[in-house]
């Protein structure tokens, strides 16, 4: 058997009910909100929700949210983060300026 394998900056792919993350970070976030959503604190836990970022009509990039979910009636939309690379920052601001949304990291 093959050790996990790694990506540039260190991170360990996980794998947690049959799905497969980026990191352990990022998998046992997902645990913590399958817990919250459990206990109905949360609702709708949707995992890596594209957000297409078009300008002028033409499609520029997408954006891959990590998680999606609904807490007290406000849709969360959130990135868990170990480094911010140059290419996530502008695709976040842009996310965030043609949604109007806010982009919580984790």
């Amino acid at each position: 058997m093959r050790p996990p394998s790694r990506n540039k900056f260190g991170a360990r792919k996980t794998v947690v009910d049959g799905i497969r993350f980026d990191s352990a970070r990022e998998a046992r976030r997902y645990q913590e909100l399958c817990l919250l959503e459990k206990t109905g604190q949360i609702q709708d836990l949707a995992l890596q929700v594209p957000f297409i970022i078009e300008v002028g009509g033409k499609k520029i990039c997408t954006y891959r949210a990590d998680f999606c979910y609904t807490e007290k009636g406000e849709r969360i939309v959130e990135d868990v983060k170990g480094h911010r690379t140059r290419e996530y920052i502008l695709k976040k601001k842009l996310t965030e300026a043609i949604y109007g949304i806010q982009i919580r990291e984790i």
